[in-house]
């Protein structure tokens, strides 16, 4: 009532009463519905508005009494009150409004709280043809059913139902109220199936049917064109539509999936570049705030995307994100006029627009401050800071005051459209992401528990695997729909604004949204939009235009597809270089053309973002990968070769320039980041660790490929190649050794590749990665260690030896280096791996070049020395042949040498070992055959039926035998040496069956190999011994450096034949190897060098001082009653037994008695050993016999046998005659005859002959004449104690000696050669010079005479006529008498002719009846004429003492016949002592000789000679013992001659006496006539003293007839003739008697 008064104090009294009434909520039903007519009537009168509005909010909220039509009443109160004049009452009116639809919704709220536990049954809404009640609802629900359906017909501007007394509506309003509540109480509407048809049937038409002005609206189309003008979008509208629009799709998406297929339909078509500024801006905020809602986006995905026949809205949504940024570039904005959208079409490499000046850059130079922007082909968008990450805060959405569209700052729908990219890339991929990862953890628990049904803790029920995985299958599948539909419009965006960012933020944004899609790819393993996203990194991080074919390839892929948005044909606009940037690193490109050089530019450094970006996916989601590692490793590859990152150890890169000069320019800014970059790829390789298997293997094939491509371009040219991706290899190599199985072989594999290129930089760092890893993997603790892995180890070593078929030497260097690492820190624990090790020394060639050969070689020393005995057993044969091989390579000497040092050591070291060797190798070795068996083939290895032990040795005697034969002599001879020193010192060790193996298959072989390389090798001079080393004259030529080898290999073959002996003979064919022994010594014997011919006939010695082995029971010294065959040898060397003794220690007896435990001793028999010699023998004669006969032709070049060499030849025959004397047969001695007058033929080469020839005049024999006489001795001792049989060779003997004895007289000549007397020799040149043979000749009659003083009386001796041989002999050199080389000669001739007589004549005389002497007479007679009236004459100088004393020789030998033959006349043939007459009658009266002068003559006349000679002569004319006519015969006939001869002289001197005249007579005249006279008054004498009856008358009438011839020598006139004729005359007195008278008593 008071308030009908309309008195405003009044009615404001009453107002605040009813409201403290209200607020105590006394007021009724009935009540408020009049309080409320009377607040109408009061606003009809606009009396106190605003209190009204207070009282009707008081009067709603306090309680719940007004509903219904009161309630509506209130309402339209409120709606009346907004629209008066007054600004105030409308604004609070407004805010009252609001309160109350949302109080009345809140009751609502409230009463579904009340009745939620009464459950009703939903009654099926009809079509709800009543608008006015809904009978299904409750109270309140009703009240704002009808309160909506009536805003809905309000902003429809149709007539409300329910809110009657509505005046006026603006559609803004009704547009924001719808808002509100749909905003604020969207459980209301999904609750009440009532109004989610209202939602349905009335919201959505509404806002289509307002959305048209704005969708039929084309800016810029002009008026005229179109039929009918179209309604201008009006901005309050369509802003506020938009934010319904925004409610409907976030709260009830659900309920309308169809409607907001339309409403985002629409939003799309907003952006269209032909629709106002500031429409597009409102539609890029709205997307905005779906952009943060991923879970929204899901649905769409999965309510449009994936269902067929439906718009794909979320893919639309993506790419018109996209078309818009592009369009906002292309379309010139009011701010810049630049680019006409005619270009936008032009070609993506983007070369068209020109730089035009940014008016974003404040002032370029010094300290440019830069705005945050885009720039893009001369487009420059600012960037905004719009909104916080992760909430779409719009800004013009919520203009709701403005009714003019705003002027929307440039840039701003730029950033709000690039907030949305990047909010919808983080939306998906977290909530992937993260659901990807609750169903890995479900999935891994219920792979746990194998396919059985899991009761797994979350739920309560049983659910199968397989439910489990089809629930994942459907969420995957809208998983990778989400990703498929989105990628190619983001990546389109990305890229574009990652190239025309020019703010490291952005730009950092941008890099994280690719990595993290690229990375949300990968998982989901769609490789192509992976690719994709990572294709585009790695281009951002390369420089514009850089060539790089795996890149190109990709994107080619991705453009030909030439993704179509919305019918716009959109390309990946690629980057433009054209804008001022400032370059930060230059370098050159990695490609094969030279393409000059490459810039990094500054754009705020992108590039180097996107390095680090490319770096952190690699590092962060290397797993998922997969193929793309190629893309990844290709740009991390090339952006390191621009940086002039190098590989350091280990393979990490180091800033570092190599020598290709100033290419690569880096700024300061680049430098700071290079070490984190190099940091980070190193980490990046380091964490590969952490990848799966099949993710490791994805990155060792890239790298592999990637590594390929820098091959192929290395080809050809000699750039420094790019070594990023060997360099990586090793470093994931390094890093995975836990499990470097898996990888190895790919990676080795590659690597051997590597180091086979032609390219030495990259070769070089292949050999380093592959040395590194397999040193780091022998290092490397595996687990089980590699000890108890030997599959590994060798798996390990293996490319090692793989290294070895590359021929490069840097190369093999390298491989080498890498072995003597691994030897010095690994060499213990090799194990299985030595025979790898120890092939990669073996494999170096000769030709390989020194320092690779030494190298090796420091390796194989460090094995011999230190590793030997770490090794197995089975590897020592192969260290052999290693150190062998070395011997032969002809490098370098003295690793030839040394390692010829190295066998002996090794030898030494098998010696020292030798026990437990034998013990391992026998272990093997029965493996190995029982593996044989098993496969059923023949063990096949070197040697084999010997044991494995004396295999080892027989491998390396076989070895020193290769190295005996090697071309260079210093090798050959060190070889020797080790091969006989070796096998005489542990060759005791061997088996005895293996000896066999020794002689035949190493010594022969080698001898024979020697004999041949001997007889073929070079007579040319070498000059010098390489370099300035001089040669020995003896060693000149190759044929006397191989002379050498012959020598030192004949004599140790020999040696061990003579230590060796008795573990020889037993073997079976000693005695074949005696042959073939003897033949190798025969053959080097008779090469034609002197040297070896020598040293063969002493190994000949040395083999036959062999003693047959002895009886143990004659020796003292051994332990006694073992009756073996065992040699003891003398000297320090131990006796040595054929069981196998290791230990040095052990006695004779010991070693004894295990000999006897091993095997029986074998006893050579003698018909065995006799063999054996006379082979000996037979060899001795073929090289006695071929080396001393004369050659046919002689020449210069006459190859004539040495002094030395014959000497030991003869020297020979005495200890080897012992042996053989007891069948030596005449035949034999014939043959031995031969060859010892042959050999003392040969004459001297006149430059040996000062050394083997004394002085001319001393009588001094050489060694071979003495060696030829002592051969004779022995033989003559034989025979003197020989049998009978064998005395029959003594005549044989003489002819020897006699044949000898004439060479004092008659040098022997040697073929046709020309010998020079040694006087005229001259010692340079090459002439042959005779011996001096006298003192040999005469030596040799001494032997004679001694042997005949011997042998006399032998029957042989007698038969053979051997005294008449030695006489005919004898008479060369007496009757030469002074004619004789030598004085000396026929003086010894002459006594020893006297010796020989004194014995032989009495032999003679006793055989005289047999005849066996007859022929011997007469030359006895004729040596005695032939000496004793020699025809040669003193020579000029004799000295008188000389003279006399060759005169008492002449008496001697008178003297002889006179004592020795004479007497024994009667046993005597007549005509020989005639002979012996006539010869003393001769020279009893000497005719004179005509060369004496005066002053001589009576001395040289002989006389002493003479008187002997006489009266020998009378003496046996007048014996008184004639016992015989024949006697007496004898001495008339002597008689008579002489006085025949006295008168004969005496008539000569008359006659010349008379003729001379006063003259005297030559003074031998004189002298002769004297001796006459003497001889004559001698005879006379005589013929008194004898008997009367003795003389013959004839004889006296002789003497008398003389005397007249003597009267008449008065008349002379020398004194002397006158004495001796005095003397003659006086006996003539008893002569003087009276003549008788002529016959007296009868007688006469």
């Amino acid at each position: 009532m008071g308030c009908g008064t309309k008195e405003p104090k009044i009615t404001q009294l009453c107002l605040a009463a009813i409201q403290r009434l209200m607020s105590h909520e006394v007021v009724s039903e009935a009540a408020a519905g009049n309080i409320i007519n009377m607040l109408w009537q009061l606003m009809e009168n606009s009396l106190e508005e605003l209190k009204l509005l207070q009282t009707v909010l008081v009067l709603l909220t306090t309680n719940t009494v007004v509903h219904d039509e009161a309630l509506s009443k209130a309402i339209v109160l409120c709606f009346r009150l907004h629209f008066t004049k007054d600004n105030i009452t409308n604004n609070t009116a407004a805010a009252t409004v609001r309160q109350v639809v949302t109080v009345v919704f809140e009751r609502v709220v409230a009463e579904d709280e009340r009745y939620k536990d009464t459950v009703d049954q939903p009654v099926a809404v009809q079509g709800n043809s009543n608008r006015r009640s809904v009978s299904t609802l409750k109270p309140c629900a009703k009240d704002a059913y009808m309160l909506f359906q009536d805003l809905c017909q309000l902003v429809n501007a149709d007539a409300p139902y329910w809110l009657v007394g509505m005046t006026e509506m603006t559609r803004t309003f009704g547009l924001e109220l719808l808002e509100s509540v749909l905003n604020d109480f969207p459980q209301v509407f999904l609750q009440h199936q009532e109004f989610s048809f209202l939602l349905k049937e009335r919201v959505c038409p509404l806002v289509i049917k307002l959305f048209s002005p704005n969708i039929k609206f084309r800016q810029g189309s002009s008026t005229s064109s179109s039929p009918a003008p179209v309604e201008k979008p009006y901005f309050p509208i369509c802003m506020r539509l938009l934010r319904v629009v925004s409610v409907l799709i976030k709260q009830f998406y659900s309920l309308l999936v169809t409607e907001c297929e339309i409403f985002l339909s629409l939003l799309v078509k907003f952006l269209d570049a032909d629709k106002p500024q500031w429409l597009r801006a409102v539609a890029v905020e709205s997307i905005h705030r779906l952009c943060v809602q991923p879970q929204l986006l899901r649905s769409f995905c999965q309510s449009y995307d994936m269902k067929q026949h439906s718009t794909k809205v979320f893919r639309d949504i993506v790419n018109a994100l996209g078309s818009f940024i592009q369009s906002l570039f292309l379309v010139p904005s009011t701010g810049n006029t630049s680019v006409t959208p005619s270009q936008t079409g032009s070609n993506a490499s983007g070369n068209t627009g020109s730089a035009q000046t940014n008016p974003g850059v404040l002032g370029m130079g010094g300290g440019a401050t830069v705005l945050p922007a885009f720039e893009y082909r001369g487009t420059w968008i600012p960037i905004l800071n719009v909104t916080v990450q992760g909430s779409a805060k719009a800004t013009y959405l919520e203009m709701l005051d403005k009714v003019e569209p705003p002027t929307i700052p440039e840039g701003y729908a730029m950033s709000v459209a690039f907030h949305c990219l990047l909010d919808l890339v983080r939306g998906i991929t977290t909530m992937i992401e993260g659901e990807l990862g609750e169903a890995e953890t479900v999935s891994q628990a219920t792979t746990e528990t194998t396919s059985l049904p899991a009761q797994s803790s979350e739920q309560q029920d049983l659910q199968s695997v397989s439910d489990q995985s089809e629930k994942e299958l459907v969420s995957r599948a809208v998983w990778e729909e989400m990703v498929n539909a989105c990628w190619c419009g983001l990546l389109a965006a990305l890229s574009l604004l990652l190239d025309a960012s020019t703010d490291e933020a952005a730009t950092e944004n941008i890099l994280k949204a690719e990595l993290t899609m690229a990375a949300l790819c990968g998982r989901l393993a769609l490789v192509t939009s992976r690719d994709a996203f990572i294709t585009a990194i790695c281009k951002g991080s390369l420089p514009p235009h850089y060539a790089l074919t795996v890149l190109n390839s990709t994107t080619a892929a991705l453009s030909s597809k030439s993704y179509s948005i919305q019918g716009q044909n959109v390309q990946m606009i690629s980057p433009s270089s054209e804008s001022h940037q400032q370059v930060v690193a230059v370098g050159q490109p990695l490609a094969l053309q030279p393409q000059g050089t490459v810039m990094l530019t500054s754009k705020s450094i992108p590039n180097i973002q996107c390095m680090r970006t490319l770096l952190n996916l690699a590092h962060c989601h290397g797993a998922v990968l997969g193929t793309s590692w190629q893309l990844v490793l290709a740009t991390l590859q090339h952006l390191v070769w621009i940086l002039g990152l190098k590989p350091g150890v280990g393979g990490a890169l180091k800033p570092g320039r190599a020598v290709e000069g100033p290419s690569t320019v880096l700024t300061t800014a680049v430098m700071t980041d290079l070490p984190v970059i190099s940091n980070i790829l190193s980490r990046l390789f380091e964490s590969s660790q952490y990848l799966d298997d099949v993710s490791l293997h994805h990155l060792i094939n890239a790298l592999c490929s990637l590594s390929l491509e820098a091959m192929d371009m290395a080809y050809g040219n000699n750039k420094e190649p790019s070594l990023f991706a060997v360099a990586k290899l090793l470093e994931t190599g390094l890093v995975n050794m836990h499990r470097i199985e898996i990888l190895w072989r790919p990676l080795t594999g590659h690597l051997l590749e590597v180091c086979q290129h032609p390219n030495s930089r990259m070769r070089e760092w292949g050999a380093e990665a592959l040395t590194s890893l397999i040193k780091a993997g022998l290092t490397f603790s595996h687990d089980p260690p590699l000890s108890q892995n030997q599959r590994l180890q060798l798996l390990l070593l293996n490319p090692l030896k793989e290294l070895s078929n590359i021929s490069h030497p840097d190369i093999r260097i390298k491989q080498l280096e890498c072995v003597l690492q691994i030897l010095q820190s690994q060499g213990d624990s090799l194990g299985p791996g030595w025979p790898l090790v120890l092939g990669v020394m073996g494999a170096i060639r000769s030709d390989q070049g020194e320092s690779l050969i030494r190298t090796a070689f420091q390796c194989l020393q460090l094995v011999v020395t230190d590793f030997l005995p770490t090794m197995p057993c089975t590897c020592l044969q192969i260290v052999v042949e290693v150190a062998g091989s070395f011997g032969l390579h002809n490098q370098e000497l003295n690793i030839s040498l040394t390692s010829i040092g190295l066998l002996w050591n090794i030898s030494d070291y098998f010696f020292q070992r030798g026990e437990i060797i034998e013990k391992e190798l026998n272990k093997e070795e029965a493996v190995l055959q029982k593996q044989a068996e098993e496969k059923g083939v023949m063990l096949n290895r070197p040697f084999h039926p010997a044991p494995p032990f004396d295999c080892l040795w027989l491998c390396l005697y076989a070895k020193l035998g290769e190295l005996c034969v090697d071309p260079r002599p210093a090798v050959r001879k060190s070889a020797g040496q080790t091969l006989f020193s070796t096998i005489g010192a542990h060759g005791t060790l061997l088996q005895h069956s293996t000896w066999h193996t020794v002689i035949w298959k190493v010594l022969f072989h080698l001898l024979d190999r020697v004999r041949e390389s001997s007889t073929t090798a070079d007579k040319e001079k070498i000059e010098s011994g390489g370099g300035n080393i001089l040669i020995h004259h003896s060693r000149d030529t190759a044929e006397k450096q191989w002379a050498e080898t012959w020598v030192l290999t004949l004599a140790g073959v020999a040696r061990i034949f003579n230590t060796r002996r008795y573990l020889l003979q037993p073997l079976g064919d000693f005695s074949q190897a005696w042959d073939v022994l003897l033949d190798h010594i025969q053959s080097a014997a008779l090469s034609k060098n002197n040297e070896v011919s020598l040293a063969a006939l002493k190994s000949f010695q040395e083999i036959l001082q062999i003693v047959s082995p002895v009886r143990d029971s004659e020796k003292p010294d051994t332990p006694p009653a073992i009756n073996v065959s065992v040699p003891v040898v003398v000297g320090t060397t131990t006796a040595t037994s054929l069981g196998r003794s290791f230990m040095r220690t052990d006695s004779i007896g010991e070693r004894i008695g295990r000999y006897n435990g091993s095997e029986p001793p074998v006893i050579t028999d003698e018909i065995e050993d006799l063999n054996l010699w006379w082979a000996a023998w037979n060899s001795w004669y073929r090289i006695g016999s071929e080396s001393t006969r004369p050659p046919i032709t002689c020449d210069k070049l006459t190859f004539i046998p040495s002094q030395p060499f014959l000497t030991a030849l003869i020297q020979i025959f005495p200890a080897l005659y012992q042996h053989i004397k007891t069948g030596f047969s005449m035949d034999d001695l014939q043959k031995l005859g031969v060859i010892l007058h042959g050999a003392v033929s040969v004459p001297i080469s006149s430059d040996a002959s000062p050394f083997i020839l004394p002085s001319y005049t001393e009588a001094v024999l050489t060694s071979l004449q003495e060696a030829v006489l002592t051969a004779l001795d022995v033989l003559q001792k034989a025979i003197c104690v020989g049998s009978e049989s064998m005395q029959i060779m003594y005549p044989a003997i003489f002819d020897q000696l006699l044949a000898f004895v004439e060479f004092s007289c008659k040098p022997p000549q040697y073929g046709q050669l020309e010998t020079k007397h040694i006087a005229n020799a001259k010692y340079n040149q090459a002439e042959w010079v005779a011996l001096n043979y006298v003192p040999f000749a005469e030596r040799s009659l001494e032997v004679v005479v001694d042997l005949y003083q011997k042998t006399a009386c032998h029957k042989a001796v007698v038969t053979e006529k051997v005294l008449q041989n030695i006489i005919k002999t004898l008479r060369i050199p007496l009757s030469l008498k002074y004619s004789c080389p030598s004085e000396s000669t026929w003086k010894l001739a002459v006594s020893s002719l006297l010796k020989v007589l004194f014995i032989g004549l009495p032999v003679a005389r006793q055989h005289a009846s047999s005849g066996k002497f007859d022929s011997m007479w007469p030359e006895l007679a004729n040596t005695f004429e032939d000496f004793l009236f020699t025809k040669s004459t003193p020579p000029d100088n004799l000295s008188i003492q000389e003279f006399q004393k060759n005169e008492s020789i002449d008496v001697e030998v008178v003297q002889l016949i006179s004592t020795e033959i004479l007497p024994y006349a009667n046993f005597i043939p007549k005509e020989f002592v005639g002979q012996i007459m006539t010869m003393l009658n001769k020279g009893s009266i000497h005719s004179q000789s005509s060369s004496f002068t005066e002053a001589e003559i009576d001395i040289r006349m002989r006389e002493e000679f003479s008187k002997v000679c006489f009266e020998t002569l009378l003496q046996f004319s007048f014996s008184n013992k004639v016992t015989t006519p024949q006697e007496g015969y004898i001495s008339r006939m002597a008689l008579s001659v002489l006085l025949k001869r006295s008168q004969d002289v005496l008539h000569r001197y008359i006659e010349d006496e008379r003729l001379s005249g006063k003259c005297p007579l030559p003074r031998q005249q004189v002298t002769e006539i004297i001796f006459v006279l003497k001889a004559v008054s001698t005879l006379i004498d005589s013929l008194k003293k004898t008997q009367p009856e003795n003389v013959d008358a004839n004889t006296w009438a002789q003497v008398i007839a003389l005397y007249p011839t003597l009267v008449e020598c008065i008349t002379c006139s020398s004194s002397e003739v006158c004495s001796a004729l005095k003397e003659a005359l006086v006996p003539f007195k008893d002569f003087m008697h009276p003549p008788a008278s002529k016959v007296q008593n009868g007688e006469s």
